[in-house]
């Protein structure tokens, strides 16, 4: 392929134009508020995909949707929440806003989440140091990966755990047939901007019934009780979505089922053009029991692959934020951790961000981040090695067939031997 025309980027969703007349309908009836006929029918929406006698709540992000979903399962401060190691922060970070601690549980290696052998071991563990039971289990589904769901239950069960479900990466992602998000007490949504489907930035909490999205409701809208002024007494958060926000997922709902269709031939794609390639592999669905939406194609390179310039990885210190990533960042003092990807991967993904391709390792085990170094870990090695040799591809709706032989045609220029 000739100079780069465009930046291929890792993951983006994509508007299909039918967001507009929702969004012009909020401006035209004055529903610019976090409430209104575009949040209705968007819950409404969600409640028909994902099936069942499900409820959704529509809330301003899929954290805000953990963290209501924690508070709905009586989470206090002093109790812990087993959370899967292997994922973004958001799974974590709201244990700790209500005071808990995050106790966290490595992957198997086939689907690369949970482990439910080692989740159990570690809720033995956590009752018999401390007495107490851990009052949550939140399994994620990783890059759009299912999680082993009947294992976890099983052992979730087993000790009267609600399980919360974290497929913020997996919308429409399905176990065994049925949608994720709809098998444990709470499954959470995400619609952020590089989602399957996007509000700009949003999320859905997706309850067992009415009376829970009603409780659920009442937290998202600063839980004012019934008085003819303002009386609150419980803390309440502004967590509901916008009318504008809920306007353009109506548009994207209409066209999801051809972003999926999208990211799973994507994978195919990959899997096809990277078959002859030694050293490199395309994670797929580990059973006929997994169904992954494919939100991100990931592919683990083999350490003794040789790449490109990997006398040159980590010379140089990150002063703001890699690729498309979003928000401030602090400038690195430093250009290694102590647990960070290998020199090949670090070689490829600068050589691909060279040739106008955005790529980024995979997420770094929660249990291997400074923040949480006190919190307990039961871990088997399996996120801290894959977290060494994976990388993310370009999977969204805007990302060709021709862009992705690019990309692979890339890859095999970055490859020495």
């Amino acid at each position: 392929m000739p100079e780069v025309k465009k930046r291929i980027y890792l993951c983006l969703a994509h508007m299909s134009g039918r967001e507009q007349a929702f969004i012009q309908e909020a401006f035209d009836t004055n529903w610019v508020v976090p409430l209104g006929p575009n949040v209705n029918g968007f819950e409404e929406d969600l409640k028909q995909f994902v099936g069942g006698d499900r409820e959704v709540v529509a809330l301003s992000s899929g954290t805000a949707a953990v963290h209501l979903a924690l508070i709905a399962c009586g989470v206090h401060p002093g109790d812990e929440v087993m959370v899967q190691s292997f994922t973004f922060c958001a799974s974590s970070h709201p244990v700790t806003y209500l005071g808990a601690t995050p106790v966290f549980v490595d992957s198997e290696k086939e689907s690369w989440n949970m482990d439910p052998a080692l989740l159990e071991e570690a809720i033995k563990d956590r009752i018999a140091k401390t007495g107490k039971t851990p009052k949550a289990i939140i399994p994620v589904a990783l890059y759009g990966m299912p999680y082993n769901i009947e294992e976890i239950l099983k052992v979730a069960g087993r000790y009267g755990i609600p399980v919360i479900e974290d497929a913020a990466e997996g919308f429409g992602s399905r176990f065994d047939g049925k949608v994720l998000g709809t098998f444990g007490r709470y499954g959470v949504l995400s619609f952020n901007g590089n989602k399957m489907i996007t509000t700009s930035g949003g999320g859905a909490l997706v309850c067992p019934d009415a009376d829970a999205k009603n409780e659920i409701m009442f937290y998202a809208t600063q839980a004012r009780e019934a008085y003819p002024y303002y009386q609150h007494e419980r803390i309440g958060y502004n967590y509901r979505m916008s009318n504008i926000c809920a306007g353009i997922g109506r548009g994207q709902m209409t066209i999801v089922d051809e972003h999926i269709a999208h990211h799973r031939h994507m994978f195919t794609l990959y899997k096809e053009l990277l078959k002859d390639v030694d050293g490199i592999t395309v994670h797929g669905n580990p059973s006929p029991s997994y169904d992954s939406n494919f939100w991100l194609n990931t592919v683990t390179v083999d350490p003794k692959l040789k790449v490109k310039g990997e006398e040159n990885a980590y010379r140089n210190t990150i002063r703001g934020a890699v690729g498309g990533a979003a928000g401030v960042t602090h400038a690195a003092d430093s250009t290694h951790t102590d647990c960070e990807p290998n020199t090949n991967i670090e070689a490829l993904r600068i050589g691909l961000d060279a040739l106008g391709i955005e790529s980024r390792p995979l997420w770094k085990p929660m249990h291997r981040q400074p923040v949480y170094s006190s919190c307990p870990a039961y871990t088997n090695g399996v996120s801290e090695s894959l977290f060494k040799v994976g990388l993310c591809l370009p999977s969204g709706p805007c990302v060709t067939d021709e862009d992705a032989r690019y990309i692979v045609d890339s890859i095999k220029s970055l490859i020495i031997g």
